[in-house]
């Protein structure tokens, strides 16, 4: 039967203890013409609906003893209550459990459907709130020391984190809080590369989103990118180094350093280990001196601008004023040892391949090395053109892929990444060439490709483009094929292949590194990253 008929049924008694007292009288003192048993009917189908008056009880029972005694004898034999002696008693006294077939039964029998099952979950005593941008312990130690660091003077620090152990999160935690305790305030991010600087844009609209407490303007500042800084008082500018540079060499430079330095209240600096070159510290001194409470943060993966000039590492320990955050975990006398059993690094074999080029060194090349502190391009060109050294060094890859799907390799110059990828590819294996001079969008498909995630083994060749700015987790293996005295750029290198599982890489990694006889070459990522421990000792 249908549900309305059985409510038509319901006397104003009925109605009255349906709708409650209250209610009733209220309603006829407002308006009796409201109180007619239609309008009273309406009321309550709007208010509670079949289905709520079925589901409670005392309801439920009202309106049950409205059934006529064939009604209440079809109903009860439905619901296997038998259909003898006095049935309305049983109907008063069954339970309808929810979901049952009972109840099913019930709501069938007044052409109904049962509303669906409210399902409240009760909360557990103790509940764990997760973040969306988290730190891990270490990281938020270093983040709490680089943070008391800049709160004081000389409000200068450079934290030094291996690559791996989440640097650029760590540094974006810092540049986060610094936003919302100095509202409003403008902070200026400089990177040497375009890769570095759109790495940077991104990481921070991703962390913003998680730690930011409201809206802010985040600004690009390089290659094609242009910055006007009128009505700018809040925000992020990331900037290029070379932008800057040449934006201050031209005719307005002086107004548009000064006007930076003055809205801006912390300047952080990627790769700072570039901080004392004289191009890159002529644009901290001025950012640094127009802001009257202007802090400076360094971020780097090796404290030292070089490997041997104990003059140059002094003169960036120097400009940080010797205050440097290091990662620093109980129970570990070196972080990469901590990193490393925990899964944020990988477990790395490194591995040396012997060349004889027979490379005769020149007097003027020994001198040009003792001035530079670096391979001289003249002699990495030549190396690159030595046949039994590329010989060696693609079988060392042919050897490598069978272990390993990504692999980087780093050549001794452009041309020798274009040789190198043309013999890996007439032997089978997917091989391209990256350089400086690739195509933009040519360099875009390439490093999309290489970062995909095939089964397909895959080696990259590159020359100058991939030490920084550049994240491929997956890469396992790296050979270092371009000699270098600059441990910075080795150990740059090296990161490329070092992600562990826990960063979204690999559990073992190999780095082999071409080891030319004539040159000087060195080892283990763990010798590299307290390699200028005494430079940044206070004295």
């Amino acid at each position: 039967m249908e549900f309305n008929n059985l409510l038509s049924r319901a006397d104003d008694e009925t109605l009255q203890t349906l709708l409650g007292s209250a209610a009733l009288r209220l309603i006829m003192l407002l308006d009796r013409t409201l109180a007619t048993p239609t309008r009273l009917r309406e009321l309550l189908l709007g208010l509670r609906g079949p289905e709520g008056l079925l589901l409670d009880t005392d309801s439920r029972t009202l309106l049950l003893d409205l059934l006529r005694d064939g009604e209440a004898r079809t109903l009860a034999q439905a619901i296997g209550i038998g259909n003898d002696g006095d049935v309305y008693a049983k109907l008063r006294q069954s339970r309808f459990p929810r979901g049952s077939e009972k109840e099913g039964v019930l709501f069938g029998f007044f052409e109904l459907y049962p509303p669906a099952i409210d399902k409240r979950i009760i909360p557990d005593n103790t509940q764990e709130c997760s973040v969306d941008y988290p730190l891990f312990e270490h990281q938020r130690r270093a983040a709490n020391e680089v943070a008391s660091y800049l709160s004081r003077e000389p409000r200068r620090v450079l934290l030094h984190m291996p690559t791996g152990s989440g640097k650029t999160r760590t540094s974006m935690n810092v540049i986060a809080d610094h936003l919302r305790s100095n509202e409003p305030t403008l902070v200026v991010w400089l990177a040497h590369t375009e890769e570095l600087c759109e790495q940077a844009a991104e990481e921070f609209a991703r962390a913003w989103r998680s730690l930011g407490n409201r809206d802010i303007k985040l600004r690009r500042f390089w290659g094609s990118h242009s910055l006007d800084l009128q009505g700018v008082s809040d925000g992020i500018v990331i900037a290029g180094l070379s932008k800057v540079y040449s934006t201050i060499r031209g005719d307005n430079g002086i107004d548009f350093i000064s006007a930076l330095g003055r809205r801006c209240t912390l300047v952080v600096m990627d790769e700072a280990h570039q901080a004392v070159a004289e191009t890159y510290k002529l644009i901290l001194s001025a950012l640094f001196v127009m802001g009257e409470r202007t802090s400076i943060l360094g971020l780097t993966a090796t404290p030292g601008r070089t490997w041997s000039d104990i003059n140059a590492d002094q003169s960036l320990a120097d400009f940080f004023v010797r205050q440097k955050v290091a990662l620093s975990v109980p129970g570990y006398d070196n972080p990469l040892d901590y990193l490393v059993s925990e899964g944020y690094i990988a477990r790395v074999t490194f591995r040396p391949l012997l060349a004889n080029s027979g490379l005769r060194i020149t007097d003027a090349d020994l001198r040009r090395i003792e001035e530079e502190l670096d391979i001289p391009i003249r002699v990495l060109e030549k190396l690159g053109e030595n046949d039994q050294r590329n010989l060696r060094i693609v079988q060392e890859v042919e050897d490598l892929v069978r272990r390993h799907r990504r692999t980087i390799l780093f050549a001794a110059s452009v041309q020798h990444s274009k040789t190198i990828a043309c013999a890996l590819r007439a032997r089978g294996i997917q091989a391209y060439s990256l350089t400086g001079a690739t195509p933009s969008a040519e360099r875009a498909r390439i490093i999309e490709d290489f970062k995909d995630d095939s089964p397909e083994t895959k080696v990259l060749c590159n020359y100058g483009v991939l030490t920084t700015g550049f994240d491929a987790p997956k890469t396992s293996a790296a050979v270092i094929a371009r000699p270098t005295l600059s441990l910075v750029l080795y150990s740059q290198m090296v990161g490329r292949a070092i992600r562990g599982p826990r960063a979204g890489g690999n559990v073992d990694a190999e780095v082999v590194t071409i080891v030319d006889q004539e040159l000087p070459g060195f080892g283990a990522v763990a010798q590299a990253f307290r390699n200028w421990e005494d430079v940044w000792r206070t004295q």
